[in-house]
């Protein structure tokens, strides 16, 4: 949409002597066009809700967005797409299909793993795994089938609570999540978990590393979350042609046919407040634009420092900010690159002393020397990515964030020859930078003043026991009145299953305030 008829748009807007009444449909503006701020578009525009989203960059998405350098693309943030189920249900409760919007591809198989000489790869098929586990660790494939049939069930248990909002004590308290309590598996950590099911420690370390989807070490994260792992070996791994930021642009395109009015290029400055209320944004260019309610879809900490109003914050004011607890960040490459390389469409690569340079990350925050890094080699896949005959790299190191003490100024080019050095030794890409011809790198400086990320906590808050559910930043936020969270910062977290889910739990909430009538659908687990 273009600057013209975007002013048209906004000029047009009641406002804040308007209260929805006289037969005028109920409002709402989005701040933030990431994948929770269209998913809630398409939501509530589905239901008769007038929507407009203000999107500060060209192009949805947020961190699930994509550029593009001389007809090479790229995501710039999640590559993997699990419990795709998820997403289908948004197109689904909005009257659409997820398949008229975006073209799936089920991947098998799923990625490969690489630790020490060996080579571990994770089919579609259960059976196939189990055989692979056979290969490299005898005796140990009884263990999958246990870690399904108890990994299943703790998601049964616990899936209520990741659908529900945690808006008030009463909620938390609720009764009928007793059940889930006992699979929290309070006190215990992923890697524990783990080795219940694989007594061999490098089996269980390779089931384990869907925590830094959440930007945590195995050894912190949680015990519950080791069913991220079961969600990949039941249900899948999807990827979409285009790449993942065709997500959000999808959904953008349903919310659209729905009535949604998105505004790219159009940044908010500021909430307008009204005593305790929000009532509207103001934009960089001046406009005020006034509605019944306000989603933020902003990273909530970087949300909370730019765009409320000094001194409103009483609970997160910039010094609880500070203090709470945030995601590793990473190093990025994207390449392009002028030949197609034999290698899967997710690789990961284990440090050789892993355990070391997990504890570099996420406790000392220092440079490594053995790093674990990430490629996706998805033009194998989808040759949409680049031009004939060529690729479109993606190749991620987890790093700390910006508590770190690390001068990324001086640390970029270091850890580039570190990748590059690693690329070589670990897969045999010996001859990739006579290759190269499109390159572009993120550090976590480059997170936090490219995509406003706090910190440049790439996976947002941090998914410790204190910041989880009634802990964490509520969906119908609790310092404002008429303000709700989506995305990785509130409930039920970071990573795109959870963020559908904040997009659908804050938009029955606005639902309901309204008074209006909407479908809900369950998924099998």
């Amino acid at each position: 949409m273009g600057k013209t008829k975007q002013r048209n748009v906004i000029d047009t807007m009641r406002g804040p002597d308007s209260d929805g009444s006289g037969g005028k449909e109920k409002r709402v503006i989005i701040v933030g066009g990431g994948p929770g701020g269209v998913a809630s578009a398409l939501l509530l525009a589905s239901r008769g809700v007038e929507v407009d989203l203000f999107e500060k960059h060209e192009r949805l998405g947020g961190r699930t967005a994509a550029h593009e350098i001389d007809g090479y693309r790229f995501d710039i943030g999640p590559t993997f797409l699990m419990m795709k189920s998820l997403l289908d249900r948004i197109f689904e409760e909005s009257g659409k299909k997820s398949e008229d919007y975006l073209d799936f591809e089920r991947l098998d198989p799923m990625y490969e793993l690489r630790f020490d000489d060996e080579v571990f790869r994770a089919g579609d098929n259960v059976e196939d795994t189990k055989a692979e586990i056979e290969r490299l660790f005898p005796g140990q494939s009884a263990g999958m089938d246990q870690f399904l049939e108890r990994e299943r069930a703790r998601l049964n248990r616990l899936l209520p609570a990741f659908e529900r909002d945690f808006s008030s004590p009463a909620r938390s308290l609720d009764p009928t999540l007793l059940p889930a309590l006992p699979h929290l598996s309070l006190g215990t950590t992923v890697f524990d978990n783990l080795k219940k099911y694989f007594s061999n420690e490098k089996l269980a370390l390779l089931f384990s590393f869907q925590s830094k989807y959440l930007g945590m070490s195995a050894w912190e994260c949680p015990g519950a979350f080791a069913m991220l792992s079961y969600m990949e070996h039941e249900h899948g791994i999807f990827h979409t042609k285009g790449g993942l930021s065709e997500i959000p642009a999808g959904l953008g395109r349903a919310a659209a046919d729905c009535g949604a009015k998105i505004h790219t290029g159009t940044a908010v400055k500021e909430l307008i407040l009204d005593g305790r209320k929000v009532a509207g944004v103001e934009l960089e260019n001046g406009e005020k634009v006034y509605a019944d309610s306000v989603v933020i879809n902003a990273d909530f900490a970087q949300a909370m420092s730019q765009l409320v109003p000094d001194g409103a914050l009483k609970k997160y004011t910039k010094e609880k900010l500070n203090s709470m607890k945030y995601s590793c960040s990473t190093f990025m490459m994207h390449l392009g690159v002028d030949k197609l390389y034999d290698l899967p469409h997710h690789t990961i690569v284990f440090a050789k002393d892993y355990k070391k340079n997990v504890d570099e990350i996420f406790t000392s925050g220092q440079e490594s020397d053995d790093i674990s890094f990430y490629i996706r080699n998805a033009s194998v896949t989808d040759p949409t990515l680049a031009p004939e005959g060529k690729s479109s790299l993606y190749i991620l190191v987890p790093t700390p964030n910006l508590d770190g003490d690390i001068d990324w100024e001086e640390a970029q080019a270091r850890y580039r020859g570190l990748t590059m050095k690693a690329l070589a030794d670990r897969l045999g890409m010996d001859d990739l930078e006579e290759h190269i011809e499109v390159e572009k790198i993120y550090t976590p400086k480059t997170w936090e003043t490219e995509l406003d990320i706090f910190k440049g906590a790439t996976f947002n808050l941090s998914h410790c026991l204190s910041q989880l559910a009634f802990m964490r930043p509520r969906n119908r936020f609790e310092e404002f009145r008429n303000c709700y969270l989506v995305g990785g910062g509130t409930h039920p977290g970071s990573g795109l299953p959870t963020i559908f889910e904040s997009a659908r739990i804050s938009s029955n909430l606005i639902s309901d305030s309204f008074g209006l009538q909407y479908s809900k659908t369950k998924v099998t687990v």
